[in-house]
């Protein structure tokens, strides 16, 4: 294995296939990626882990990639793929790991440290605060309403088959229009501009996204991006767009939880990050009221969504950082 290649491998467990990036040697952090990733998304932090004494785990998450992707809903749930997760560290002879999210991700870990608290010594969320809190309603009942106002894929992602026909048709197209506007570049909120519907015809995203300069970018090399682009022509994107479909079932799950998860932890962001709008400012605060363990919150000017790639050194150096402190 050359210096800049990635360790990939496949595993079953109770027959369910999982592929991921298993490199290195020592304490285990466990990566999950969010929409639209794949374990390649945390290529930087996982060559900074594994020279640095650390066992990184990065996920194909269920629906992406070379992981398998059930059909059924509700196996996109939090709750499931957390215990799902649980299964493969018993495989794998893990008895912990820190938790690391991005995105989806972000729920996911904090699902599993929730749910399997023994099993998590620490937790670093990226992008998607600590949200305990149920909604009064149904999530898609929510995004009907904020869908009636403007265009929302939250909504939109809701019917099957909708959105996975006009991504699957253009996968780089799509990939570069949204890893740009979710960037620190290009203002992703300009969706709102749009109605979700125009003349009588749904809107989709591609029609709401706006286009995206040509590669590479100052973040994201040509063959970089090809490693995403051949990926989801292969599979497609129905796999991922079934964590959106999960929403109702994610709340019916919440029902009873505790919000209080006392857990070491770390929040990055980008600055720029509109996910952070989309969540609104209440949600930070509930995450510092409900997390008596957060240790820091950090901030990296002009960056956008995906700071582990528009921030490798620093968000690895971070990462690092707080998995020294946990032994």
């Amino acid at each position: 294995m050359t210096a800049d290649a990635l360790a990939y491998r496949t595993v079953e467990v109770d027959g369910f296939r999982w592929r991921m990036i298993d490199q290195g040697a020592g304490p285990a952090v466990l990566l999950c990626h969010g929409f639209p990733g794949l374990a390649y998304s945390w290529r930087h932090q996982v060559r900074a882990l594994s020279a640095d004494g650390y066992r990184a785990i990065a996920l194909d998450m269920p629906g992406y990639g070379g992981t398998d992707r059930p059909d059924e809903i509700a196996q996109y749930s939090f709750a499931a793929v957390a215990a799902r997760i649980v299964a493969l560290l018993d495989e794998l002879g893990i008895d912990d790991v820190l938790g690391v999210g991005h995105d989806f991700g972000s729920p996911t870990a904090w699902t599993l440290a929730r749910h399997h608290r023994d099993r998590v010594r620490g937790l670093m969320l990226m992008a998607m605060p600590y949200a305990p809190d149920r909604l009064p309603v149904p999530p898609t009942q929510a995004y009907a309403h904020v869908a009636q106002r403007h265009f929302f894929h939250f909504d939109y992602f809701q019917e099957p088959g909708v959105a996975d026909a006009e991504l699957d048709a253009a996968p780089g197209e799509f990939l570069a229009r949204v890893f740009h506007a979710l960037s620190g570049d290009a203002p992703y909120l300009q969706t709102w501009d749009h109605p979700s519907v125009r003349d009588g015809a749904r809107v989709g995203y591609l029609d709401a996204l706006p286009p995206a300069p040509e590669l590479p970018w100052p973040w994201l090399t040509v063959e970089e991006f090809t490693v995403y682009e051949t990926t989801f022509s292969e599979t497609g994107f129905t796999g991922g767009l079934n964590w959106y479909r999960a929403a109702d079932v994610n709340w019916a799950e919440m029902a009873g939880d505790d919000p209080v998860l006392d857990v070491p932890a770390y929040f990055l962001n980008g600055e720029n990050d509109p996910a952070l709008t989309i969540a609104g400012e209440k949600t930070m605060g509930r995450m510092r009221e409900t997390m008596p363990s957060l240790r820091a919150v950090h901030t990296y000017d002009g960056a956008g969504h995906f700071i582990m790639a528009e921030c490798p050194r620093e968000v690895s150096a971070a990462l690092i950082g707080f998995a020294r402190t946990l032994g």
